[in-house]
């Protein structure tokens, strides 16, 4: 498992657990965070002891997104690291994204810019009911990035989008709920262990077919009703000969609990 400097990642209960760890920096994302972001969703994808994942931060604030102190530092050079940064980053969520896994997000404090972006991306989002949710992009002179451009209008529409990503209208969990932007609303006290619970149920559950839900639902707007259907045929033949599809079907008939190993 890698060395983080900027991440806590850890492995409880077949649930990979990373908390972005740069408190002090209300963790923002600097060119180390999103290498580090990415190399974490590698090392996910390719070990099998990993079932699930839960993504949170440390400390008050879940991410305030880029860091632009460390992108006033670049000096000159500001469009070309930037430009790096979202290699790192875009990769990171291209890879959770497409995970064979499923992923919980835990929103603890404000999440803005690319941590919204980030937010938005999960499988399952859960947030604090003190949270707060601000696009910020361009209110710094900037546009957004993180797949927000993606994911929010799938979420929550076209125009809902256009006005947080041009008024940076913020957004409390309740609102973010609302629009669809979140699964649920928790208490604040009650956030991290609700998430956990859900990301470990989600690990001993079959996730092969869960990975398959997510591949089908990334092609969703894009493909004709008679390919997605032909995407969905073939899932569902492949799931059913898997040792979990076969598990799942034979406890369903004897009417026992699964026992499913993500094969």
């Amino acid at each position: 498992m890698s060395d983080f400097e900027t991440l806590e990642f850890s492995i409880e209960n077949q649930v990979a657990i990373i908390k972005l760890n740069r408190p002090e920096a209300a963790n923002g994302i600097n060119l180390k965070m999103a290498q580090e972001l990415m190399q974490a969703a590698i090392d996910c994808d390719e070990n099998p002891a990993i079932r699930a994942v839960l993504l949170t931060g440390n400390g008050k604030m879940f991410s305030a997104g880029g860091d632009l102190k460390s992108f006033a530092a670049f000096g000159d050079q500001v469009a070309a690291k930037i430009k790096e940064l979202m290699v790192y980053m875009h990769s990171s969520i291209s890879r959770f994204s497409r995970l064979q896994k499923p992923v919980v997000i835990a929103v603890n404090g404000m999440a803005a810019g690319a941590g919204f972006s980030i937010a938005a991306t999960g499988d399952l989002v859960y947030a604090a009911a003190s949270a707060k949710f601000t696009m910020a992009y361009t209110a710094a002179g900037l546009s957004p990035d993180g797949s927000a451009s993606f994911f929010l209008p799938r979420l929550i529409g076209m125009r809902r989008t256009q006005e947080l990503m041009l008024t940076n209208r913020r957004l409390s969990a309740e609102e973010a709920k609302d629009w669809g932007v979140l699964t649920d609303v928790v208490e604040d006290d009650k956030l991290y262990e609700t998430a956990l619970a859900q990301a470990t149920k989600l690990a001993n559950g079959p996730t092969l077919a869960f990975g398959t839900v997510k591949k089908l639902l990334m092609t969703s707007f894009q493909e004709s009703l008679e390919t997605q259907m032909e995407h969905e045929a073939q899932g569902m033949g492949t799931m059913a000969g898997t040792i979990d599809g076969k598990e799942g079907i034979s406890a369903f008939v004897e009417k026992r609990k699964p026992e499913y190993k993500g094969q």
